[in-house]
């Protein structure tokens, strides 16, 4: 793995990259996350703390680089990222560029969880619909085109309804209705399927931290047997057309989908702790990681940024003892020199952007 000119990392370079769990370890903000983030790249050529590349570009530098060699089922593969200022990013794959993220995706396979999760749990619906879409293209990177399909066909449908002021409904707006429900019944399959695939294995986890479950169901606007989905989609538009046209804008389909999650039979913002929220957003990664592994044969590789912050000693010892099972190579990162666990294989101290391996 190397990082060049990536946030604060000038030139990280590290050729021995052990399987089990290797922990980072450094104070704040000496690089522990960008390192992560830097594995990261490599997978979903976007940052989960920046909208942009600029930010992820070191001061002074023109682009920034990332390149990791993964040992897979179907082979080694070699991927090498180029992050310019502006513009789009630049991807080889064993030397051949690659043009689309899903084609990227099909190879290589990457988990990660922050703190920049926790809006899954506690923040606005959008955030839990924007992880069921994120799970769907983790498990099948094809599934990338579902969401935008819909999001197409949703605008294009409110475009029209907000600009009619005439009696009775539209012009056309039963072509857009169609394709709203084409659109949609493929978003709430895949999104049926990839919360299915992770539920279990994310109620499990939360269950060895917590000591009791954590309930993971999703909530479709559009509720019915796979069969009868779309024409219960017709009949959902056809009731609520005078609603719609009143309001100027579309009031059935997956954009107003749930995540329910529930501890105690509390829902997801009514969590009693923040170690709660912290421990289902984590363990939502956990069921995603396991996911994974299950369809594609073999675990992905885990980043996890700063797993233990808001956990006691034990659930601390129960989290630590529960992620090799998860990934066959896990990266965390701890702040905390004492929170490194007996079982990690490999230690990295950073300062300042430079990573040494401890040597055993």
């Amino acid at each position: 793995m190397d990082l060049l000119d990536l946030r604060n990392h000038a030139h990280t370079e590290i050729s021995d990259v052990p399987e089990g769990l290797i922990v980072a370890v450094g104070g704040n903000g000496e690089g522990k996350t960008n390192l992560l983030e830097g594995i990261n790249l490599l997978y979903s050529l976007g940052s989960p703390r920046a909208s942009s590349n600029e930010a992820l570009v070191r001061e002074g530098a023109d682009a920034a680089y990332a390149r990791g060699e993964f040992e897979t089922l179907d082979g080694r593969k070699l991927v090498e990222v180029e992050i310019p200022r502006r513009g789009a990013s630049r991807v080889k794959v064993n030397r051949s560029a690659i043009r689309r993220r899903r084609d990227l995706r099909r190879q290589i396979r990457i988990v990660m969880f922050g703190p920049f999760d926790l809006p899954i749990v506690i923040g606005d619906p959008a955030k839990r619909r924007a992880f069921m879409d994120e799970a769907a293209i983790a498990l099948r990177p094809a599934n990338d085109a579902v969401p935008a399909a819909y999001e197409k066909a949703l605008r294009q449908r409110n475009r029209l309804l907000k600009e009619w002021d005439g009696p009775g409904p539209p012009a056309g707006i039963e072509a857009w209705d169609e394709q709203l429900v084409e659109a949609g019944v493929a978003l709430t399959r895949t999104r049926r399927d990839a919360v299915g695939r992770l539920a279990v294995a994310a109620g499990e986890r939360f269950g060895h931290l917590a000591g009791y479950g954590l309930a993971i169901s999703y909530s479709p606007n559009v509720g019915a047997p796979d069969a009868d989905l779309p024409d219960t989609f017709r009949r959902r538009l056809a009731d609520r057309r005078a609603d719609e046209l009143q309001r100027r804008t579309s009031l059935v389909g997956p954009h107003r989908d749930e995540l329910d999650l529930a501890v105690r039979d509390m829902g997801a913002r009514a969590f009693g702790s923040h170690g709660e929220t912290w421990a289902a957003a984590l363990c939502l990664r956990l069921g995603l990681a396991a996911a994974v592994a299950g369809e594609v044969g073999e675990p992905p590789v885990l980043l996890v940024d700063d797993p233990f912050s808001a956990l006691d000693p034990h659930r601390r010892d129960e989290l630590a003892g529960g992620l090799t099972e998860v990934g066959s190579q896990v990266v965390i990162t701890v702040a905390d020199p004492a929170h490194v666990p007996s079982t990690a294989t490999a230690v990295w101290d950073i300062e300042d952007g430079r990573v040494t391996p401890r040597v055993a």
